[in-house]
């Protein structure tokens, strides 16, 4: 079930996962969401970026390149995600709250004009952490029992960041911390990551062979991605989705077998 307000939730939740956009818990978390979900556990995956922008904006030329790289107009870049999010987290087992925020490349394109400044340290200006940390604070008053997770800022995505730093101050030293797939496929990222970060984690590793192939279904549908992702964090010279979808989730998977060594995992950090 897709909710729009904390007013809606009518559950209790054991678990609830913090993702900046609409496919980073399933591209990071997918496994263990869908574990919890057979184990009989209520998850709550909290998105946050998905606001619709308006179709007579003005766009920058960052977010035209995306939208062309989607394959989507800026009047269904949204929607189309959000049905595709939809379809991910029925896979999954889990509800989801959709927060309303704009994504970067929307909510403060004079800041962000590049993949550089994308991928950097979030403006000073950028309104997003005082949002972020608003429904924060109301999502713990409303589930004080749940475990909270949150990217840990791997590839330095400022929406990413900007999760990390709102969610380490309203959740405190409870919080879990997932690695940030695709970015954290990338050799070296991840300690690149843990030396900027000024805290002591130490890691658990989640086997998700039962769910590994539900996690791959989930990742796939997300079809408006696959092309930007593999291109991107693949390096892939692909065009068609079928070939993009099945190299990426054959990365993504062969990822959790390095992970998990005998048994394909995730790994978190407490």
């Amino acid at each position: 079930m897709i909710f729009h307000s904390l007013n809606e939730l009518s559950h209790t939740y054991n678990h609830v996962y913090l993702s900046p956009h609409l496919d980073d818990a399933a591209l990071s978390c997918g496994g263990a969401i869908s574990a919890q979900h057979r184990a009989g556990q209520r998850v709550l995956v909290v998105t946050l970026c998905t606001a619709t922008p308006s179709p007579e904006g003005s766009f920058s030329e960052l977010a035209q390149a995306f939208h062309t790289a989607w394959g989507l107009s800026p009047a269904e870049v949204v929607a189309t995600r959000l049905r595709e999010d939809e379809a991910a987290l029925a896979l999954l087992g889990a509800d989801g709250l959709w927060a309303g925020c704009l994504d970067a490349i929307y909510r403060h394109p004079t800041a962000y004009t590049s993949r550089t400044t994308l991928f950097h340290q979030p403006a000073a200006d950028d309104p997003l952490h005082a949002e972020l940390t608003t429904l924060l604070i109301a999502l713990r008053e409303r589930l004080p029992e749940a475990a909270f997770y949150a990217p840990l800022g791997i590839g330095a995505h400022v929406d990413h960041l900007l999760t990390y730093t709102a969610a380490r101050t309203v959740v405190g030293t409870n919080l879990i911390y997932y690695e940030d797939i695709p970015y954290a496929m990338r050799p070296g990222a991840l300690a690149e990551r843990r030396a900027r970060v000024d805290i002591t984690l130490n890691k658990q590793i989640i086997a998700i062979d039962a769910t590994l192939d539900i996690k791959l279904a989930a990742i796939a549908a997300y079809t408006s991605q696959m092309v930007e992702l593999a291109q991107s964090q693949l390096g892939l010279t692909v065009d068609d989705v079928t070939d993009a979808s099945a190299a990426l989730t054959a990365a993504i998977a062969a990822y959790a077998h390095q992970v998990g060594g005998a048994l394909p995992a995730e790994r978190i950090w407490v």
